[in-house]
């Protein structure tokens, strides 16, 4: 049965804002040198006559979600912005029926319609290889967190408060299927957001590990290496990009970071720290990752002892290669990031081996939590990651993480490469973006409605 809380669609509004890196973002093949956000207005009106204006935001980082070597980036990005343009004319002309939804529902009405607007887009701008699914998702992942943020506003709640029966007119058994009969989202996330979220500190492929190899002409009145910005911040959760494909590059640089981790922790008083890698999908096999590991645990014990997890190492179609992952699963945990998109694939990783998932607010944010849902009840391990992620898509990803139970912490890594991108935002939530004894604050949020914004 619709409730009066659902809401329906009286107008989107879609603003673009582009800006350069403070310093170049390598990970795999690719180097990442602007980022263009997407920033969605969405007027909401529920059954009652209340209207809202819901906020969502995302970097539409397409060298991540489209890595094609044959695709113009200009061209990925206008494939992205008409896939937004359609996906929202879509849900106004839907709400001009009279259609009144929750979010989550509004997702799961047009999931199938995704892939028919990103192939039909594909055709239309004659693309030399179709947009993927994952493109089409970052997208429009705005439009979706704007809905959620405006439902929480016109019925005056927190946004994560409105995932229980109260507010959802089905129990998670019709998504997920009997396994889930009378239960709800809100059985799976804490009741309030976390006072406080551990950091993980990105160390790309170009970053700088030591003071003295830093240009201080790119500080910016900011840290440069990895030292300095421990020193700054206290950081003690790192995810190291490896290349992937030179084993002897990778132990190498797994080295150098741990022993400068050491050296800057000890200087504060510190011992403990984690570490989690990611080739971004350039290891060539499950067998080239445990030769990876096996080394680490040989030459670099201290780095194999407090790895969390790896991300992602082999490639993203999962159907494709359909590896095998139960021996890397093993020695390590290992996540699935670009290759779980939706419920199926990721039924389909945990069938090949794969520990658990990575979630990103950018996959939308229905979608994750119905995969949180399916990860908590199946006792999987999840980790909450980003996108570069600026602005009010760095309140929506932290926001995430306090609210849900990952591992050890969330990646925030807008400030070391984005960090004067939408300082307005910043302003409004200090203690989100500021990093002091390697975590943020995000207690303030349990004083919001919507999802914080």
């Amino acid at each position: 049965m619709s409730k009066d809380s659902d809401v329906r669609v009286l107008e989107f509004n879609f603003e673009y804002k582009t800006y350069k890196l403070r310093t170049p973002l390598k990970f795999g093949s690719v180097i990442v040198n602007e980022s263009t956000s997407l920033l969605v207005t969405a007027l909401v009106e529920n059954k009652d006559g209340k209207e809202a204006e819901g906020l969502g935001s995302m970097p539409l980082v397409c060298e991540w979600a489209f890595p094609s070597s044959r695709v113009r980036y200009e061209k990925k990005l206008e494939a992205m912005k008409l896939v937004v343009e359609r996906y929202g004319k879509m849900l106004e002309e839907e709400s001009k029926r009279g259609t009144f939804l929750h979010p989550i529902d509004w997702f799961i009405k047009f999931e199938e319609e995704i892939p028919k607007i990103t192939k039909k887009v594909s055709l239309d701008l004659k693309l030399e290889e179709e947009l993927p699914i994952l493109a089409s998702l970052v997208a429009i992942s705005p439009i979706d967190s704007s809905l959620h943020d405006g439902f929480g506003k016109a019925n005056g709640i927190c946004s994560y408060n409105g995932y229980g029966p109260k507010y959802v007119s089905h129990d998670l058994s019709f998504y997920l299927g009997e396994k889930f009969k009378d239960k709800y989202i809100s059985d799976y996330i804490k009741p309030k957001y976390s006072s406080e979220v551990p950091v993980f500190h990105l160390i790309g492929g170009l970053d700088k590990l030591r003071k003295d190899e830093a240009d201080q002409e790119e500080s910016n009145g900011l840290p440069v290496s990895l030292e300095e910005w421990i020193e700054k911040e206290g950081l003690f959760c790192f995810k190291i990009k490896l290349r992937g494909n030179d084993i002897d590059w990778d132990v190498k640089r797994t080295k150098e970071v741990t022993e400068i981790v050491v050296e800057s922790l000890k200087k504060q008083g510190r011992e403990d720290f984690y570490i989690s890698i990611d080739s971004n999908e350039m290891h060539s096999s499950p067998e080239a990752v445990l030769e990876y590991l096996r080394r680490i645990k040989e030459e670099v014990p201290e780095a194999f002892k407090r790895m969390l997890y790896v991300e992602q190492p082999v490639s993203r179609d999962l159907t494709k290669y359909m590896f095998n992952m139960y021996e890397v699963a093993k020695v390590k945990p290992v996540l699935a990031d670009e290759g779980v998109t939706d419920l199926k694939s990721f039924d389909l990783a945990i069938s090949l081996g794969w520990s658990g998932v990575a979630l990103k607010t950018c996959k939308c944010h229905s979608s994750i939590l119905l995969l949180l849902a399916k990860a908590e009840e199946l006792g999987v391990p999840y980790s909450v990651q980003d996108l570069t992620c600026p602005g009010l898509a760095l309140v929506h990803s932290a926001g995430f993480a306090a609210r849900t139970n990952p591992i050890m912490g969330f990646e925030y890594n807008a400030r070391q490469y984005l960090p004067f991108a939408f300082t307005e935002v910043q302003k409004r939530y200090p203690e989100v973006f500021k990093v002091e004894g390697g975590k943020i604050k995000t207690e303030r949020l349990n004083n919001t409605v919507g999802l914080g914004f």
